[in-house]
Parts: C-alpha cells; structure tokens; sequence
C-alpha cells in the first residue's frame, strides 16, 4: 500500500537518528498510531505528521530518547515531500482526475 511510506519513512529516521533498533522503532511509532486510532498499513502522509508532531516525542522521551522534540520536527519536515508532489496515483484516480469514467 502506498500510503505505507510515510510508517517506513518515520521508522527508519528514527532507526537512524536514535539507538532504538528496528523493532523498538516500529513499535514505538504503532504504538503512537494507535493512541490516534491509526494503523500503519493505511496511515496517510498527513495523518502521520499529526502524529509525529502530537503523539511520538512523548513516546520517545518515554523511552529515554533525548532531544525527540527536535527530531520529530525534522521528521514532520520529511513527511511533508510525501504529502506534496511525492504521491502516486492510481489509475482509477488518474482517469476520473482527467474526466474519462472507470
């Protein structure tokens, strides 16, 4: 699923940018998701600023992780090439955005 790209890219920042491993990392941002009533499969790039932005650095100072506030700024920043020019349509999309039928 496409959408699943902003989970993958909040995942591997933190990954990268802290000492949480893989699995720490995926886990801290489900567990962020589902305080929103989220899942990771469907998470769209927007929803997921809202919860890298509100819900994670809480979960990350949580887990002893310092300066997460800073962090999930450069985070939201990432998502936001996501929500912006980065988003693939489908063709179903593409045909009705262009006025043909489906």
């Amino acid at each position: 699923m496409p959408d699943a790209r902003a989970f993958d890219l909040v995942c591997d920042q933190l990954e990268a940018g802290t000492s949480l491993e893989r699995l720490e990392a995926r886990g801290t941002v489900r567990l962020a998701l589902k305080q929103a009533g989220l899942e990771a499969r469907g998470v769209t790039p927007e929803q997921m600023s809202v919860v890298v932005s509100r819900i994670l650095p809480e979960e990350l100072a949580t887990r002893g992780v310092e300066g997460a506030s800073s962090l999930c700024e450069s985070i939201s920043a990432d998502l936001k090439s996501l929500e912006s020019g980065d988003v693939h349509e489908t063709p179903d999309a593409i045909f009705r955005r262009l006025g043909g039928t489906t």
